[in-house]
């Protein structure tokens, strides 16, 4: 039986045509049925990037090509967009329509490979999965389809790392926290493919993947099939800090990590962790008199309704560094089975004194019911989304949003990850506690 799911807070497989978006001067070419592109969009688009948006080629495969197949259509369409698109890297998805017909989009796509162009293709036909499993898959296929045939060479560069961590607009905030933890990375010393976004070097940048001396998973099971494929592939070893990290405390927790995995110079690791720490300290050391005037005004307790990453690194940035007490968390990234007890487990030892209970539930409807269940009327603040303003408002809350879709506020380069991320947070979560004061 069908289950209605309400306020949903994620996309079908096709959402990967964001993580195309994403590459420097990549194009999504769409097998898919009119309109599925742009109600993707409006989701968790916020920008169309270089040939983001309206300006995705797209089949918008109807009756006709579901009683013929579409596959001279999608001919057709690629051949368009080379001519009309100046792209480095051409990626074919499928939708729903063209993967239950059966169109043979491998041998379409390889047909134009073999000419030379440089394309791909995944199969994100939006049934068989969401766009944070379609990620994973559609970064693989470019790894496969792409960076094999064109790599360079297979020499390891000692200290060249890339780096997986957070999915490009399905985290609103992905470009500046892929910044931030580009920045810390090289401030310990490391090379880094970031891949995505400003700070990446683009399709070239791609090409040195198989060159790492190691990969970074940061995120809770995102990213780490890509990690495991390479790891197949080439040999490459990864290590996994399995949420993002937030503040002064969880960052350099993280590299410190990733020090002793890549056996790093400590006196240039420490060196570095010191200076940031002592910045992000003295900015905290200035709120004192700030909290303990307005201790009673404040939340004591939050919720937080986000993916298992954001929801983890969160809970411990505002128990840990902050002293809010984490009321009941909710996982809405519909985490697969095989990870949900390692997230348990990290909730269960949030801090050294304390635990917070979990539920992995995707109905956001269900997770507001939940919320207004709680008999506890302390002050909360309500990590979520847009969905979740209506319930702030009725419950007297604050909140901080952090998950799609946003429809409230626009995100350039902010970013919650790292040091710089954490006195963002803690800027905007306050921000938005003084702004009920009349």
């Amino acid at each position: 039986m069908s289950k209605f799911i309400e306020q949903p807070r994620y996309s079908c497989a096709l959402g990967a045509q964001q993580t195309v978006v994403a590459i420097k001067k990549a194009v999504p070419i769409l097998h898919s049925g009119p309109g599925c592109s742009g109600k993707i969009s409006s989701l968790i688009g916020q920008g169309e990037g270089y040939a983001g948006g309206n300006t995705i080629p797209c089949t918008n495969s109807g009756e006709t090509e579901v009683i013929f197949g579409g596959e001279d259509k999608l001919r057709s369409v690629i051949e368009g967009a080379f001519k009309v698109i100046d792209a480095e890297l051409y990626v074919v998805l499928t939708g729903c329509t063209s993967d239950i017909v059966g169109d043979d989009v491998e041998s379409v796509t390889t047909e134009y490979q073999k000419q030379g162009k440089i394309i791909v293709y995944a199969e994100t036909g939006g049934f068989k999965s969401n766009n944070y499993v379609s990620h994973d898959i559609v970064v693989n296929a470019i790894i496969d389809q792409y960076v094999d045939k064109y790599k360079t060479d297979l020499n390891v560069e000692k200290g060249l790392v890339n780096v997986f961590a957070t999915i490009p607009y399905q985290d609103p905030y992905w470009n500046g926290n892929l910044e931030e933890i580009k920045r810390v990375l090289e401030g310990i010393g490391l090379k880094v493919n970031i891949l995505f976004g400003h700070e990446s070097g683009g399709i070239e940048e791609w090409k040195t993947i198989p060159n790492a001396q190691f990969n970074i998973v940061v995120s809770t099971w995102v990213g780490l099939s890509i990690a495991k494929h390479l790891e197949e592939k080439y040999g490459t070893p990864y290590v996994h800090f399995p949420y993002l990290p937030i503040g002064g405390n969880e960052t350099s927790k993280f590299l410190h990590q990733v020090s002793e995995f890549g056996k790093l110079d400590k006196t240039i690791v420490e060196a570095f962790i010191n200076k940031e720490e002592e910045k992000f300290y003295s900015y905290i050391e200035r709120t004192a008199d700030f909290m303990l005037e307005f201790r009673y005004g404040l939340p004591r307790r939050f919720y937080t309704i986000l993916d298992a990453s954001y929801a983890i690194g969160f809970s411990k940035f505002l128990l840990n560094e902050l002293g809010i007490i984490p009321a009941k968390q909710f996982i809405i990234d519909d985490t697969p089975e095989e990870y949900r007890e390692a997230i348990i487990q990290q909730f269960n030892k949030i801090s050294e004194f304390r635990s917070a209970k979990v539920e992995f539930l995707v109905d956001g409807g269900a997770v507001q019911e939940e919320i207004r269940k709680d008999t506890n009327k302390n002050r909360a603040l309500i990590l979520g989304s847009g969905w979740d303003r209506d319930l702030a408002t009725e419950l007297g809350a604050d909140l901080l949003i952090v998950s799609v879709p946003v429809a409230y506020r626009l995100t350039l380069n902010c970013g919650y990850a790292g040091y710089n991320g954490g006195l963002r947070a803690i800027e905007d979560i306050y921000d938005s506690v003084l702004n009920t004061y009349r």
